[in-house]
């Protein structure tokens, strides 16, 4: 732990960022620290931490980690610097109020030991005294101070200016204060561009957009900033982040200049003058190019990391169908089609593979096995993966409902992004649950498990395979699994799991399990039968009471003894749950879910000295509606009749669609083609739309507009204006010089490996079905 002053200094720090104060701050960091989860704080621990919620405080838990790092990098440059006997009051002031850790890295470079420099061998050479007499005696002539200093190491005035210029570059090079204006003066100005590398136009012709890109790097978007790099790592780009060409360089070299004072027109001057601007020119930009290219590259990597977070997250929230029998049907032309069939529970009940198309053209077989399939198992609804033939399958099945017996009810088709069921298929999770099942027939499972609770079987599936992300496989990985993981766990918890029926996979994102115990409590339910009551969770082995306190708040058991453990009230509660119900005077089974009967309770009279007003106005939300679902009710997309492919589109067509992906400039959705449209930034709505997540988010049914249809590239744009869609001209000024997705690249990653998501529709197959 850091000390105390410095943490006080982080507790400020953090409470400026995330909108609290510096207590509320303290108070969550110890219960962290302390082994707690933050969907456990934000849920149950309000009064502690003043009600912040769980965006605060994942906020909160990494600007913890970095700002510890901070200061023990701090503690260590104070370290080293006092074991040099260099250390002064100015610069431990200097340390103390470094804020970042390149500022900090700044101020302790002249202090870093380093290998031998030519500023080293010329210090050894005598040759400081000379750059200190330029210096102090601006009136003589360099050259004829040099010659002073001639000796069998240096055996001329060349040789000893170039020296002295040696050292002071060094020395400029290591200003920390200088550095830093330089950082700010490129942070604002400096302009990023982008060239093809001659004789490669043909094989990078997917960064064709950026064969001559130039714009300002303080707000080139994250989507072309990691279009750029990528096409730098692929070696079809070169990248230069510089002045602005006309007047920038003088900008900075007078920078660079102004460290050395003020500078007039005598010899020593102009020679100082000259070393300022060769010291920027082969060492400063240098520097500069490097510290903005990686600060643009963590910016980008943080954007596309945040909206594949928030994409993720809307998809774990999307509605689920429910406890319905299904079944889920993978399309396949050659392979044929295949067929599970799941009950109510999710539990497989039959597999088939049907082959009505040709090469085997099986279709009165396959429509005879489907309909047997619906009838047996009372089929409610039917699961079409969107990968190819999803649209010949649906048309089978529309067919086969036509013909069903008379008294049986029709089952409603839906089709359903069948992103990562391939990987959850040949994982080992899948192998365990399913081991005689052949790969193929598994990801049928997936599909029809995923559209009775999207949540419980994507947690299956590695969150950065389920294809929701731009350029995921370019940011750093360890931030993205880090940050996806909280994503998932949020989601989980604020949903809440049943106890009873959760698979293991699902019960350890559940705050304070885990994989472990997860299995363990499975192990538990399958020895034992049912959990009667959230208390008998003590009785599995290695769930000791933190972890019990952590996780009990958010696994339901569904009739069973205790009628509040149906809720998401923590068991701790239980004991005001029923001062309250008390207080209606009537049976707490008759007081859940009874808005009328709690009409009259005023939540502070029930404030003690353990629980405060906000856990009180929580327990009477739950008691209200308990174990309520925050997903929105289930929704789906209706394809237009006929149009299955993107030739069949005309500009114009209205059309009902689902939104797959969210992206900086716009939004991605599937109206039935194989291809899906994109409805850019501009066209989203009729007023101006800073953020496309102000109006859709991914799983959301839209009505849209055909504007265009390229069918040799496999672009489609989309609208949905009410106008019908801007003019090219105007969507164009909106979308501002080079920015406009439909052009981008066709595809910026290896086919079958990368999910970009980035510039233009036809990404979005690549995008969905690594």
């Amino acid at each position: 732990m850091p000390p105390v002053d410095a943490t006080d200094r982080i507790a400020r720090t953090i409470a400026a960022e995330i909108s609290a104060s510096p207590t509320q701050v303290a108070a969550a960091s110890a219960l962290l620290d302390g082994g707690a989860t933050v969907p456990f704080v934000a849920r149950y621990r309000k009064e502690v931490t003043g009600g912040l919620d769980d965006t605060q405080l994942r906020t909160l838990s990494e600007r913890l980690a970095y700002l510890r790092e901070l200061e023990a990098r701090r503690v260590s440059i104070l370290e080293s610097i006092k074991g040099q006997g260099k250390l002064t009051d100015e610069l431990a002031r200097a340390i103390a109020g470094a804020g970042t850790k390149a500022t900090l890295e700044d101020i302790y470079l002249p202090f870093k030991p380093k290998r031998r420099t030519k500023a080293m061998i010329a210090r050894e050479n005598g040759l400081e005294p000379l750059l200190r007499a330029i210096q102090e005696n601006r009136a003589a002539e360099p050259e004829a101070l040099a010659a002073g200093y001639l000796a069998e190491a240096v055996p001329d005035v060349k040789s000893a200016l170039d020296g002295a210029r040696d050292i002071l570059v060094e020395e400029l090079s290591e200003n920390a204060a200088l550095l830093g204006r330089l950082r700010e003066f490129m942070q604002a100005e400096a302009i990023i561009s982008a060239k093809v590398v001659p004789g490669k136009e043909q094989v990078g012709a997917k960064f064709s957009d950026y064969f001559d890109q130039s714009e300002k790097w303080a707000s080139i978007p994250a989507h072309r900033a990691l279009a750029i790099l990528r096409g730098a790592k692929e070696e079809v780009l070169t990248i230069e982040i510089a002045p602005e060409p006309e007047t920038g360089a003088a900008r900075a070299e007078g920078i660079v200049a102004s460290a050395l004072g003020r500078l007039g027109d005598q010899p020593g001057d102009r020679w100082l003058r000259k070393v300022a601007g060769w010291c920027w020119r082969v060492r400063l930009s240098n520097t500069m190019y490097i510290d903005l290219l990686t600060e643009l590259r963590a910016r980008a990597h943080a954007e596309a990391i945040r909206v594949f977070a928030r994409n993720l997250k809307d998809l774990l929230l999307a509605s689920p169908a429910g406890p319905r029998p299904t079944i889920g049907l993978d399309p396949g032309i050659r392979t044929g089609v295949k067929l599970a069939a799941v009950d109510g529970t999710g539990k497989l009940v039959e597999t088939a593979t049907l082959y009505p198309f040709p090469p085997r053209s099986d279709l009165r077989g396959a429509e005879a096995a489907l309909a047997a399939a619906i009838v047996k198992h009372g089929i409610e609804l039917i699961a079409i993966g969107n990968g190819t033939a999803s649209r010949e399958t649906e048309r089978f099945v529309a067919e086969v409902l036509k013909r069903l017996p008379e008294g049986v009810k029709q089952p409603v088709k839906v089709i359903v992004s069948e992103a990562g069921a391939s990987v959850y298929s040949a994982s080992e999770l899948a192998a365990k649950e399913f081991p005689g099942l052949d790969v193929s027939l598994r990801g049928a499972v997936s599909i029809a498990r995923r559209l009775q609770d999207p949540l419980a079987e994507l947690v299956k599936v590695p969150p950065e395979s389920i294809g929701v992300g731009q350029y995921q496989h370019d940011v750093d990985q360890r931030q993205l699994a880090r940050t996806l993981e909280a994503v998932v766990e949020d989601a989980v918890n604020a949903v809440g799991v049943d106890l009873n029926t959760a698979s293991a996979p699902l019960l350890a994102h559940v705050a304070g399990l885990g994989p472990s115990l997860a299995q363990n409590i499975v192990a538990w339910r399958d020895e034992n039968g049912a959990f009667p009551s959230r208390a008998a969770l003590k009785k599995v082995g290695g769930l000791g009471p933190r972890a019990f306190e952590q996780c009990a708040g958010f696994l339901r058991i569904r009739d069973g003894k205790e009628p509040l453990d149906a809720s998401s009230v923590h068991p701790e509660a239980y004991g005001v749950a029923r001062r309250i119900v008390a207080a209606c005077g009537r049976d707490i089974r008759q007081i859940m879910g009874d808005g009328a009967a709690l009409k009259g309770i005023r939540a502070e009279a029930f404030v003690d000295e353990h629980f405060g007003l906000p856990t009180i106005r929580d327990i009477l939300s739950e008691l209200e509606k308990p174990g309520r679902d925050p997903r929105p009710s289930f929704v789906t997309a209706s394809f237009a009749e006929g149009v299955e492919a993107i030739g069949d589109l005309r500009p114009g067509m209205a059309l009902e669609g689902t939104v797959t992906n969210v992206a900086a400039f716009g939004a991605f959705v599937d109206i039935g083609v194989h291809q899906d449209g994109l409805v850019h930034i501009s066209q989203l709505a009729d007023r101006f739309v800073k953020d496309p997540n102000e109006v859709v988010k991914v799983g959301d049914v839209v009505k849209v507009r055909v504007t265009e249809v390229d069918v040799a590239r496999k672009r489609i744009g989309l609208t949905m204006r009410k106008d019908g869609g801007a003019s090219a001209r105007d969507a164009q000024k909106e979308r501002g010089p080079k920015a406009q997705p439909a052009r981008g690249p066709k595809s910026a990653a290896p086919a079958g490996k990368e999910q970009p998501g980035a510039l233009g529709a036809a990404l979005l197959n690549a995008l969905r079905k690594n």
